[in-house]
């Protein structure tokens, strides 16, 4: 028996006991594990992050797609649709991932009013697309206020 058959047989073995020890077990539970405000401030973070950088990316594909000048501001039609086919969304499923993490026990009715806050952020962009980059009114001012007074350091920056 050549080397290679010997090693690819034993990778075999050794995997069909890793399956057969990770089987199911009969004893199931419905508990429910609930992150520390630490844990939940990290990992909604973490959630923020990669949201902003998805964010980021869109927008430079919609600027190449689109031929946008750079350091220009976009026009108002570029803006608007930038706002609903890349910003909104994308907050929209942070929020959405940062719900499905669960509060911090005790701190149930802050984070839903943060996040509600924050849907409502998105509905009122939704509303008015052009409200994100005219400057005059921020859907998302509370929201960020409400992240950063409950220790977010990445959800709730400007």
């Amino acid at each position: 028996m050549n080397k290679a058959l010997l090693v690819a047989l034993a990778a075999l073995v050794a995997l069909a006991a890793l399956v057969a020890g990770c089987g199911g077990s009969d004893d199931t539970t419905d508990e429910t594990v609930t992150l520390t405000k630490t844990e939940f401030i990290k990992q909604g973070d973490a959630i923020c992050k990669e949201g902003n950088k998805e964010i980021e990316e869109g927008f430079e594909e919609y600027a190449e797609e689109n031929d946008l000048p750079e350091n220009k501001e976009p026009s108002t039609d570029d803006g608007v649709e930038i706002t609903e086919t890349v910003i909104l969304p994308n907050v929209q499923q942070q929020a959405e991932e940062i719900r499905e993490l669960g509060a911090p026990e005790g701190d149930e009715d802050q984070i839903d009013e943060l996040l509600t806050s924050l849907e409502d952020g998105v509905a009122e962009g939704e509303d008015d697309p052009e409200l994100l980059f005219k400057g005059e009114t921020d859907p998302f001012a509370e929201v960020n206020e409400l992240a950063t007074d409950y220790g977010f350091k990445v959800c709730g920056e400007e």
